[in-house]
């Protein structure tokens, strides 16, 4: 028996028929799609009976119709979205609009690395044997909307690092809506592997250039083989039309580090499923994240990091600061196995409720059946703290400026960590903005 949402589920599945036209059948992963399809729909769409979903609901999402194909000739100038590219840097850049290439703004390589498109890797000869190692080997079968972009996969990012190699210009990733169709479901898949000892940074952003209803259902895999290194940043501060339901599952081999660093700062509707595996020893994760809402902004963090193999390490740090009816949800979940003796892992949430309108809810766990390890975890959520206001008012300092002083200073140890310096001023910049204030130093 389907639900509420069946409308818009009925048209995903029957829509698979048409899409089926526009690809090729042949092509090996097509048996994955139709798997997955199959999946969504004994699964269907997550609802706040869902353990994962008890505090972010899709059902006024999903009550919606959208365009499922957008059209493909729209151009864009690159005038209109340079102020959303780091430009201050060289870099490669992966451009989509409504879903779409635009090799007119991107700047794609095949020069010792491949940084591309997904569809030219899936339908090259050249790349067949890497596809079929790699693709959806990370992505669980019991999360539906992963499930749900499987099936449609047609287009996103395709990064691969051959051993040893570290470029050195980071790869943003972008993906334009446009809002020439009134409301549209964009599907991006992304393939991001770094081989043995290579290294790559990665920017990645959603945004909308108008007010129209936008679902990003994105999914994004990441495998980082022995000893590579992989840091990726993730920018969402989209209009208040938009949602974004990020879906990143990533798969680490020993010796490899890989961090995340995610910044919330805009969109009506967030859902970040941030998930890392350990398949070997002396790994290193980092899941870091700054999220700063107002309106009735809902930013939903749920990430998981399963520590399988002994002598790793995981690190979590959460900063949310809230206004003004918006939420904050944080559900993070850590899994340490009988046999990951010496390992450590740390999380935290910490959350600033500016005024008494907005909420958050947290929920930090812990699973864990080795006996030899260090695991902590904590959350707070409180106001800001009345004394070191205090101090700042006797000093001179307006209480607007105070306040948002303090508010920098409580979300500044997640910067620190950001190892792109043009990146960390451009994060720093949108944080003042956020806050409103002229916060008096270098930004």
């Amino acid at each position: 028996m389907r639900s509420h949402n069946m409308n818009f589920q009925e048209k995903l599945l029957d829509s698979f028929i048409a899409f089926e036209q526009d690809i090729d059948l042949l092509n090996p992963i097509h048996k994955y799609r139709k798997d997955a399809l199959k999946r969504f729909e004994d699964l269907g769409f997550p609802s706040k009976k869902d353990e994962s979903w008890k505090y972010t609901s899709l059902k006024p999402l999903v009550q919606k119709d959208y365009n499922l194909y957008p059209k493909s000739n729209i151009h864009i100038e690159l005038k209109d979205v340079k102020k959303y590219f780091l430009n201050d840097i060289d870099s490669f850049k992966i451009v989509f609009i409504d879903g779409v290439y635009s090799p007119f703004l991107s700047k794609t390589t095949h020069d010792g690395v491949d940084i591309c498109v997904l569809s030219a890797a899936l339908s090259k000869d050249k790349y067949k044997k890497r596809i079929k190692k790699y693709f959806n080997k990370v992505v669980p079968s019991s999360e539906s909307l992963a499930s749900l972009n499987t099936s449609y996969t047609k287009e996103g990012a395709y990064v691969y690092i051959p051993e040893s190699i570290s470029p050195e210009d980071p790869v943003q990733i972008m993906h334009f809506s446009t809002g020439n169709q009134n409301s549209i479901w964009l599907q991006p898949r992304n393939l991001i592997i770094a081989d043995k000892g290579s290294k790559v940074e990665i920017i990645e952003r959603h945004q909308s250039l108008k007010d129209h209803s936008v679902v990003t259902n994105s999914l994004t895999e990441i495998y980082a083989e022995k000893n590579a290194f992989i840091d990726y940043y993730k920018i969402q501060n989209d209009l208040n039309t938009s949602c974004l339901i990020d879906n990143t599952f990533i798969s680490q081999e020993r010796d490899s580090n890989v961090s995340v660093h995610t910044f919330s700062f805009g969109g009506k509707l967030t859902r970040n499923n941030l998930n890392f595996y350990h398949k070997g020893e002396n790994i290193n994760s980092t899941l870091k994240g700054i999220t700063i809402l107002e309106e009735n902004q809902h930013v939903d963090h749920n990430t998981l990091v399963y520590h399988a193999q002994p002598n790793c390490e995981s690190h979590q740090d959460y900063k949310g600061i809230f206004s003004d009816r918006s939420v904050g949800v944080f559900n993070g979940k850590i899994i340490v196995d009988k046999i990951a003796q010496k390992t450590n892992a740390f999380q935290q949430n910490n959350n600033i409720l500016i005024d008494n309108k907005s909420k958050v809810n947290t929920k930090p766990q812990l699973e864990i059946f080795a006996d030899d390890v260090k695991c902590s975890h904590g959350c707070t959520v409180g106001q800001l703290n009345k004394e070191a206001l205090f101090y700042l008012k006797t000093r001179g300092i307006p209480e607007k400026e105070a306040k948002a002083l303090l508010t920098y200073a409580f979300a500044n140890n997640v910067l620190e960590s950001v190892k792109i310096p043009n990146l960390k001023k451009r994060i720093n910049s949108l944080i003042a903005k956020k806050l409103g204030v002229n916060l008096g130093f270098d930004l």
